[in-house]
């Protein structure tokens, strides 16, 4: 097995292991939240190069739940016809293409929203899944990482309410588990169920916590990234790891957790090179990689990378 290895999930094929993790495009959108050329032109160069699965950014569910003013939205049908012609370029390259679902919460003050707000977000994020599927995605990713709204109802640390939003570990995953039980129907095996979760949430033990509960909920494909850290943790790496570990801490974080979990892994962070991905790859520590910052310098990543694979090994490959 290599970087190039193609790799089914469900229905759906993915050429190689090479994923373009949510990047938010500011730049590229207004603040009405709608699909723009720009938008279109940044993901249709990204499917030419040949990547294997694309995530598109994070989509609100709510006008008021943004992270900032310009991001795409989805909390209403006006959206769908924008977010289609995103989609439809990943058919026109066989690149199945999970859109990203998000709302930005309330960071700390997460115990003090209303028990009411959080039931109409996640009516909210119900509507959203449907207009996804509307949309013609091959799936969906929660956000469920990185501080936002769904890290936060997760997070021990910050979500001490006392209500079926928080509290036990059980409560503090109702907001996913209820979301996944009202949605089930649209997760046929032509349309993937994704998950971007903290690791440290605040800690990798309570990352494997979770990755483990979500894929006992349903869950086909964890994204691995970082949650709410330990806040006695002061260091920019908030977790411990091994001196010898070459790659980024949030990339560790993913590691570990894939030896406890049997559906599809990605990691992601400071993942710049053929070879750095190709190692994680080939020595099953992740079943993808996600490439970020190096897509944007080079949407043609990994026709790039098959060149220096061929350089570096003498295999060529298509």
């Amino acid at each position: 097995m290599n970087l190039f290895t193609p790799l089914n999930i469900k229905n759906k094929r993915l050429k190689n292991r090479v994923v373009l993790p949510p990047l938010v495009r500011f730049s590229m959108v207004g603040k009405d939240g709608y699909v723009t050329e720009e938008l279109l032109e940044w993901y249709e160069e990204v499917a030419e190069g040949g990547v294997g699965l694309i995530i598109v950014e994070a989509s609100c569910v709510a006008e008021d739940g943004k992270l900032r003013d310009n991001q795409i939205g989805i909390w209403d049908d006006s959206f769908i016809e924008g977010l289609s012609k995103i989609a439809s370029i990943g058919k026109k390259y066989s690149v199945p293409m999970l859109i990203q679902i998000h709302h930005a919460g309330f960071k700390e003050k997460i115990t003090k929203v209303s028990e009411e707000i959080l039931d109409k977000i996640l009516n909210q994020f119900v509507e959203a899944f449907k207009r996804a599927k509307k949309a013609e995605f091959d799936g969906i990713e929660i956000h469920g990482a990185h501080t936002y709204l769904i890290s936060q109802l997760n997070s021990k640390v910050w979500n001490t309410r006392e209500d079926k939003y928080g509290g036990s570990f059980e409560n503090r995953m109702y907001f996913t588990k209820e979301l996944v039980l009202r949605t089930k129907e649209l997760f046929d095996n032509d349309f993937i169920l994704g998950y971007r979760m903290g690791g440290n949430e605040p800690e990798l033990r309570d990352g494997i916590r979770i990755a483990k509960y979500l894929e006992s909920i349903g869950i086909d494909l964890l994204h691995i990234s970082s949650g709410v850290p330990n806040p006695e943790r002061k260091q920019e790496i908030k977790i411990d790891i091994p001196e010898d570990f070459p790659f980024d801490w949030v990339v560790y974080l993913g590691v570990e957790i894939k030896k406890h979990i049997d559906i599809p892994v990605i990691g992601v962070r400071n993942i710049k090179t053929e070879e750095q991905a190709s190692i994680l790859i080939e020595n099953e520590m992740l079943d993808l990689v996600a490439v970020g910052r190096a897509m944007i310098a080079r949407p043609d990543w990994v026709k790039f990378a098959k060149k220096q694979y061929y350089k570096r090994t003498g295999i060529l490959v298509e």
